[in-house]
């Protein structure tokens, strides 16, 4: 994918301030400080497009990015981080689902998991609910640098044992590295037809 323009488009809390547009769109789940908005800035090769933070629960909003003026990302706010407010958080489950459920324009979704910890209850419980659902979805262990290659691998192993999956349903990914970037755009593009 060669990205010639990037842009934010705006932050969305309901259906009416979505944007109206016709092309497709990918959305990026996981929990709180998993490396969404890092992991958006590597695809793009922007560093600051995203807004990142070392702090959970920052993005808040749903964020559209258009991308090449023909298909957009959309940053969704983290779950399962317990030092947000809880009305907060109570609103975010709901805007979530709606935004994953009625969005038209939706082609896939990025879901991602830490590398360095066995999926959490809320990780299962995002799978579980995307499958039932039948939405097109890849999981993508964040954070790949962290690890050393046996430490990586054997760390792939045991969680695609404890989603019960196959290790090569998982896309490593690395910001730092870019490991992963080229196979998660390709699903991507697939995604929406390019």
């Amino acid at each position: 994918m060669h990205v010639k323009s990037a842009r934010f488009v705006i932050s969305a809390a309901k259906p009416a301030q979505w944007p109206s547009h016709p092309g497709p769109e990918v959305a990026f789940v996981g929990r709180s400080n998993v490396g969404k908005s890092s992991l958006i800035n590597t695809l793009l090769g922007r560093r600051r497009l995203v807004k990142t933070s070392g702090r959970p629960g920052r993005t808040q909003l749903i964020n559209f990015f258009s991308i090449n003026e023909h298909f957009m990302l959309v940053d969704l706010p983290g779950y399962g981080y317990a030092k947000v407010p809880k009305a907060i958080q109570k609103q975010w489950l709901p805007m979530i689902e709606q935004y994953l459920l009625q969005r038209s324009n939706l082609k896939g979704i990025v879901a991602l998991l830490d590398i360095r910890h066995l999926p959490s209850a809320g990780d299962h419980d995002l799978v579980a609910w995307l499958e039932h659902h039948g939405l097109a979805y890849q999981l993508v262990l964040t954070k790949a640098d962290k690890l050393s290659g046996n430490g990586r691998n054997n760390q792939l192993r045991k969680i695609a044992a404890n989603l019960a999956m196959e290790p090569a349903g998982l896309c490593l990914f690395s910001a730092k590295t870019g490991l992963g970037k080229d196979r998660l755009w390709a699903t991507i593009e697939q995604w929406i037809g390019i």
